[in-house]
């Protein structure tokens, strides 16, 4: 790509004086395509016109348990293989006896009818549920060719098999996946990863685990009418979970074996990724007023936690924050996933860069979100480019804890979403207040999933509300960028193509990178597919693909503007 070009400037005499006349030769420096417009991000909010009438239903009572200010996954999943998204949605339950007694605590699952509408399909589907739900994790964990459902909770998971006829069945017991420890504990699961932690070609399942909580043992916390949700701080950890997947329907608890259960936290938000580049997926947990952790994978055997060597496990004062959600990829096209992770307001959100040498640098106020996240409390988020420029933007969604948070004047309960746009420098800027007024919308927001819900080639986002209809935020952002959304289908490696790691280059000469996953943001699960965005290049020079099984893969000469499957070679 010719960076330069040049411009003849013509001087002439004016004045007593002229440095300079004549004709003369100036060499500028000519920016790559993607930096030439820099486009407003805009969502819009079609829960109206969607007939998606989902209301997070927390059951809270006087007393303000724990368990209710945390829940309210989300999923984005084409469970029927229609090529558009269908919307999944985890509730609570009636609070104190955690049964889903009435059809407004149901799990809710709504097909996608092509035209911007939804049928709530929940009941035909089988997928209501039982119990507190909090997260959800979707994969094809059996490799039949349709997405599964993993659902976290209070004391009780459950997995349901898509039976490739619009129904589900619930194969927990089967699977043995139902979240139960050793000695017989039910644990309150929070988020879930599908991953091949092993590369052999069957995607295993990692859960994260919350506190050490029961209604015997709640306590309470602020006056009378005013209470508080009570600080984690006041109950103890526990052990994460780690399945893996026998290729029989079944699944075997390895926590123990791989050193997973050693480490005991206070489990929020899971996201994986390849941090250290060599073919075996990792898993970062946000720990919620606890050290983070970093499980790095020693070659599909056991993981080694190094989350205080990485420098992931504080922020830059050597403290724990709230860490709530999380999403680990690359947002500044070095090839080298990153890590940011949503906290509580006068914490800030911690953007950690990978320095690729084994350890990152806390860049959050570097990169401009550190003032702007100070007065945010966030839960969901994600890393995606919404404005189709080549360059990944941010998005969170916002919330305190705590309903009667508005007590302190610094802080406030109900808080609009946030989006930060890459300046295309390693810096963002909020662009929140031009995102459009649905953007200034102030709700209890929770869980949030990202994917193309019209298959334009934009980014959008659904997020839920404690109390409030889901949020359908369609990014509606203007330009005339181009983009692709890859959709893998492993062969020798997991069906869904999950940890296989992607190099994009455009004929411009820029350089992106992602993964396949599903896992990330809070409680939620966002679409398999990979998106990215190609500013004005209107050919993609080459793509990339490095399959968990060890093969890699080439595609030359690319158009732009659609969505590609993409087989694993067998070669």
């Amino acid at each position: 790509m010719n960076l330069y070009r040049q411009i003849k400037i013509r001087v002439r005499k004016n004045g007593i004086k002229a440095l300079v006349s004549g004709v003369f030769t100036v060499t500028l420096l000519a920016l790559p395509p993607q930096a030439m417009e820099r486009s407003q991000i805009r969502f819009e909010n079609h829960q109206k016109l969607s007939r998606v009438d989902f209301i997070l239903n927390n059951s809270t009572t006087d007393d303000k348990p724990v368990i209710d200010a945390v829940l309210g996954g989300v999923a984005l999943l084409d469970y029927d293989n229609d090529g558009y998204l269908d919307i999944f949605f985890t509730n609570g339950a009636r609070i104190p006896g955690l049964a889903k007694d009435s059809p407004e605590f149901s799990n809710r699952l709504y097909h996608n009818n092509r035209d911007g509408t939804f049928t709530d399909v929940t009941d035909r589907a089988g997928v209501k549920g039982y119990g507190y739900s909090v997260g959800v994790a979707v994969a094809d964990f059996d490799n039949d060719g349709f997405p599964d459902i993993y659902v976290t909770g209070v004391n009780r998971n459950a997995l349901y098999h898509n039976n490739g006829d619009g129904t589900f069945t619930d194969v927990t017991e089967r699977a043995g996946v139902a979240g139960i420890g050793p000695n017989g504990k039910k644990l309150w699961s929070i988020s879930a990863a599908w991953i091949d932690y092993d590369n052999d070609g069957r995607l295993d399942l990692f859960v994260s685990n919350y506190l050490d909580w029961t209604f015997e043992t709640s306590k309470v916390c602020g006056p009378p009418g005013r209470r508080l949700s009570c600080s984690p701080t006041m109950y103890k950890g526990e052990p994460n979970f780690l399945y893996h997947n026998n290729g029989d329907g079944t699944f075997t608890d390895v926590s123990a074996a791989t050193g997973i259960a050693e480490h005991i936290g206070k489990g929020m938000g899971v996201a994986i990724a390849d941090y250290n580049g060599d073919g075996w997926m990792d898993i970062f947990v946000a720990n919620d007023k606890e050290r983070n952790f970093l499980f790095k994978n020693r070659g599909g055997k056991s993981f080694e936690e190094v989350g205080v060597e990485s420098f992931v496990a504080f922020t830059e004062d050597g403290i724990p924050v709230s860490s709530m959600g999380v999403d680990f990829r690359d947002w500044n096209n070095d090839g080298k996933p990153s890590l940011f992770v949503t906290a509580l307001g006068r914490e800030t959100f911690p953007l950690f860069r990978n320095e690729g040498t084994g350890s990152f640098s806390v860049d959050t106020y570097k990169a401009g979100i550190g003032f702007p996240s100070l007065k945010m409390s966030g839960w969901g988020n994600g890393i995606y480019d919404f404005d189709n420029d080549g360059f990944k933007d941010l998005f969170t969604a916002n919330s305190h804890v705590s309903e009667n948070a508005d007590d302190d004047p610094q802080q406030h309960y109900r808080q609009a979403n946030a989006a930060f746009q890459n300046l295309q420098d390693g810096t963002f800027r909020d662009a929140s207040t031009q995102a459009g007024p649905d953007m200034q919308v102030r709700a209890a927001h929770r869980g949030c999933a990202f994917g193309d819900l019209n298959n334009d080639g934009k980014i959008d986002v659904v997020v839920s509300a404690i109390g409030d209809h889901a949020e359908l935020l369609y990014n509606t952002t203007t330009n005339n960028n181009h983009w692709i959304l890859l959709q893998t289908i492993g062969v020798k490696s997991n069906r869904d193509g999950i940890g296989t790691r992607i190099k994009l280059t455009g004929e411009s000469g820029l350089v992106q990178y992602n993964h396949v996953t599903t896992a990330g943001s809070f409680a939620s699960s966002s679409d398999k597919r990979v998106h990215f965005g190609l500013g004005r290049d209107t050919r993609i020079k080459e793509i990339e693909l490095r399959w968990t099984s060890g093969r890699t893969q080439v595609l030359q000469n690319v158009k732009v503007d659609q969505i590609l499957k993409i087989t694993e070679s067998e070669q």
